[in-house]
C-alpha cells in the first residue's frame, strides 16, 4: 500500500483536465473538412501549465496583509453577499455614534471651504477665444424660412387670399387646425372669436398670464340621515340624491339606503361618488337595482369596487331595464380585463334600455360592440319618443307607421 502523498497525487493527476487541440479529419471524394481547437492562454502563456500548481498551498504562503491586497482585486460575482463585503473600500475609522445631520452638513461646508480650487491648465483671459470659433454657414442672401411652396388656387380663392388681413388669415389658421403657425393666445382669441391681441402677429411672443383663481366648491351638505329618511318615505318631491364627496359614511348608512330604495317609487338619479363603496357595498345595491323600477341614472365613480364587483352590478341591470344610465370609471383596478370586458360586453347587449355607459375599456372590440348596441338603444327609444312603436301585449315593441 502506497504513503499518502503517491495517493494524494496519483488522484490529483487523475482529476487535471488537461486543454489539448483536437484534429478531426473527413475524408470524402470531394471534400476534407478540419477542425482546431487553440488552447487557452492568459498573459501570453498557456493554462495547461497552471494545472499541476497547487491554490490552497499557495495562499497558505501568503500572509494576511498580501491576503486582504489580493482580495481588494477580486470581485465576488455573488448577490447573496452584502455590499461592504464585495466592495474594495475599507473604513478603519472608529464609529462616532448615531448620524447627526447638522454636523454632518456643517462638516461639509467647512471641507468644500478648506478644499483649495484646483488650478487651471490655462488662466482665463477675457476676450480670448479658446477652441474653434463657430461661423455661420453662408446663405447667399437668404434664410431657411423664405422657401415658397407653390400651391394652385383659384382666382377666387387667390384673391381672398392676397387681400385678407393677418387676423383673418390667423382665424383661417385655427378653423383649419394649424396650431404651429400661431401661439397660444391667438389661437383661443381666433376660437372665442374675441379679435387678435394687439402687437401679436407671426413674430408675436406669447407673455404669461395670470391664472384666474376660482373659489373651490363648497363641501357637500346632503345630510345622510335625512336623505334616507326622505327615500324610505317615498317622497315625491325627492327626484335626484347626490352623496358625492361625503367622507365617512358607515356601511349602515349604505345599508339602509339600499334598503329604502327597494320600495322607493320616485327617485330617479342616485349618484355616490367618492364614497368608498365595496365590494360588499355594491352587492347591496346590486340587489336594490334588481327591484326597483324607477331609477333612471346611477353613479358609482371612484370608488372601491372590484371588476366583479362591476359586473354583479351590470347583471342587475337587466332585471327591471329602467336604468338609462350607468357609470362606474375609476374603480379600485384600472383594468377590467379582457374576460371582464367581453362578459360587460354580453350583458349590456342583452339591456334594451340603457344607453349611456361610463366605464374605461381597453379592447377596441368590446367597445364597438358597446357603442354599436347604445346606438341602437339610442335610435330605438328616439323612435318610441316620436311614436313609431306600440307595445305588444307580449311586452316586445312592433312597428307601425304613424297616423297622419
Amino acid at each position: 500500500m502506497g504513503s499518502v502523498e503517491e495517493i494524494y497525487e496519483s488522484e490529483v493527476h487523475r482529476t487535471i483536465t488537461r486543454r489539448t487541440s483536437y484534429k478531426i479529419k473527413e475524408t470524402s471524394s470531394k471534400k476534407t473538412t478540419t477542425m482546431t481547437t487553440a488552447p487557452a492562454k492568459l498573459y501570453g502563456k498557456n493554462l495547461s501549465e497552471y494545472d499541476d500548481l497547487d491554490v490552497d498551498q499557495l495562499l497558505s504562503q501568503l500572509s494576511p496583509e498580501e491576503i486582504s491586497i489580493l482580495s481588494k482585486e477580486v470581485d465576488p460575482d455573488d448577490n447573496l453577499l452584502p455590499p461592504s463585503e464585495r466592495c474594495s473600500y475599507e473604513c478603519d475609522k472608529e464609529a462616532t455614534g448615531p448620524l447627526n445631520r447638522k454636523k454632518l452638513i456643517e462638516h461639509i461646508n467647512k471641507q468644500a471651504l478648506e478644499t483649495p480650487d484646483l488650478p487651471e491648465h490655462k488662466p482665463y483671459v477675457p476676450g480670448t477665444v479658446r477652441g474653434k470659433k463657430w461661423v455661420a454657414p453662408e446663405t447667399n442672401g437668404k434664410s431657411e424660412h423664405e422657401d415658397k411652396i407653390a400651391i394652385d388656387l383659384d382666382d377666387e380663392y387667390g384673391d381672398a387670399l392676397n387681400n385678407a388681413s393677418q387676423e383673418e388669415i390667423i382665424d383661417l389658421a385655427a378653423i383649419l387646425g394649424f396650431h404651429s403657425m400661431m401661439n397660444q393666445d391667438q389661437y383661443h382669441a381666433s376660437l372665442l372669436n374675441k379679435g387678435q391681441p394687439v402687437g401679436l402677429g407671426w413674430d408675436g411672443i406669447t407673455k404669461s398670464t395670470q391664472p384666474k383663481v376660482y373659489p373651490p366648491e363648497p363641501p357637500n351638505q346632503t345630510d345622510p340621515e335625512e336623505s334616507i329618511k326622505r327615500v324610505r318615505d317615498d317622497d315625491p318631491k325627492l327626484l335626484d340624491l347626490n352623496w358625492n364627496n361625503i367622507k365617512n359614511i358607515s356601511d349602515e348608512k349604505f345599508e339602509n339606503l339600499f334598503n329604502a330604495l327597494v320600495e322607493n317609487t320616485h327617485l330617479e338619479t342616485l349618484s355616490l361618488v367618492n364614497v368608498g363603496l365595496t365590494d360588499r357595498l355594491a352587492g347591496k345595491l346590486s340587489e336594490a337595482l334588481e327591484k326597483n323600477c324607477t331609477l333612471r341614472v346611477c353613479n358609482v365613480e371612484t370608488n372601491f369596487i372590484s371588476p366583479v364587483g362591476i359586473v354583479r352590478l351590470v347583471k342587475s341591470l337587466l332585471k327591471q331595464r329602467s336604468l338609462e344610465e350607468f357609470r362606474a370609471t375609476n374603480q379600485r383596478s384600472q383594468i377590467l380585463g379582457n374576460k371582464i370586458e367581453m362578459e360587460i360586453t354580453k350583458l349590456i347587449e342583452q339591456n334594451p334600455t340603457i344607453l349611456r355607459l361610463g366605464l374605461h375599456l381597453e379592447y377596441n372590440d368590446a367597445r364597438h360592440r358597446i357603442a354599436s348596441h347604445l346606438q341602437h338603444n339610442i335610435d330605438r327609444s328616439r323612435l318610441r319618443r316620436t311614436g313609431h312603436f306600440a307595445r305588444t301585449y307580449t311586452g316586445g315593441w312592433v312597428v307601425h307607421k304613424k297616423a297622419k
